[in-house]
């Protein structure tokens, strides 16, 4: 991606250094093991109204200095998640500019280890997550290590399409869908209700895709490369290549974010149309 000298958003919270430099032991390979047992034992399915992904539960550990080499990449990283930002506000006000609303900003939350949202306590193992308590995106940059080096989706486009894809749950709750799902949780059992979440996280990756079709159109920000790499990271966290890599089997029932090929097609499918009239994700007889 050509980010390189472009606008950083003011949007952000820098809370990293409130852990005084530290990275958690444990917050990688074994952060993602947490989170998968936490997501399939039951514990972890998406609240709508959480605008999707939520934090999980988090536990103090023992940590670790990061070595200066380490808090350069990590610096590097943040200003690299600002731009996407930035980049993200200038689509999003355009489009909803042009539908004739006004887009409300969010506000990017960069920590290290663990943090505090209107949403509850999170530590590094919850992944990025979006809060509309405080309306906030919250990210641990270590996340993009786990992304290239465990769950194998190297570049940096990948890092902008997690961004983009929280950033879709902040346009649900704009556009009231989030509530609207959430009125269904009393009504549904655990089963029925998790394929709503699905619906909710697909139509998060189109409007991820979308961002990304307006972004280039506009700017002409992406690299030949970089839809690929979009498209591997969306691959590499779909809810049944996690569960075959976490426990061995795949249970339809529990999944919560979508299959790797419904992720794929859904943020390519927002990429190639632009089209926010083709994200309905919640009448689409496949998912139904």
């Amino acid at each position: 991606m050509k980010w390189i000298g472009k606008r950083e958003s003011s949007n952000v919270e820098d809370r990293r250094s409130s852990t005084g430099g530290r990275i958690a032991v444990g917050g990688g390979l074994a952060g993602v093991i947490i989170y998968l047992l936490y997501m399939f034992l039951g514990g972890g399915n998406a609240d709508p109204s959480q605008g999707g992904d939520q934090p999980l539960p988090g536990q103090p550990g023992q940590v670790t200095e990061l070595t200066p080499d380490q808090q350069a990449a990590d610096n590097e990283r943040a200003k690299f998640v600002k731009v996407v930002l930035a980049e993200t506000e200038d689509v999003w006000n355009k489009l909803f500019q042009q539908q004739g609303l006004k887009y409300e900003e969010p506000v990017l939350v960069l920590y290290r280890d663990e943090v505090e949202s209107a949403c509850g306590f999170a530590s590094a193992a919850s992944g990025p997550f979006y809060c509309p308590g405080d309306s906030k995106l919250y990210i641990d940059l270590s996340f993009y290590e786990e992304l290239q080096n465990r769950l194998n989706a190297p570049g940096d486009f990948p890092m902008a399409y997690v961004v983009a894809h929280e950033i879709g749950h902040h346009i649900q709750k704009l556009h009231g869908t989030a509530d609207k799902v959430n009125r269904l949780r009393q009504r549904l059992s655990e089963a029925e209700y998790n394929r709503y979440s699905v619906m909710m996280e697909l139509q998060a990756d189109f409007l991820a895709g979308v961002w990304a079709h307006h972004a280039q159109k506009t700017k002409g920000i992406l690299d030949p490369d970089d839809i690929e790499e979009a498209l591997t990271a969306a691959n590499a966290i779909g809810d049944d290549r996690l569960q075959k890599q976490a426990t061995g089997r795949v249970v339809p029932d529990a999944f919560t974010h979508g299959t790797s090929q419904q992720r794929m097609y859904w943020f390519k499918k927002g990429y190639e149309t632009g089209d926010l009239k083709q994200g309905d994700t919640f009448n689409d007889p496949s998912l139904n």
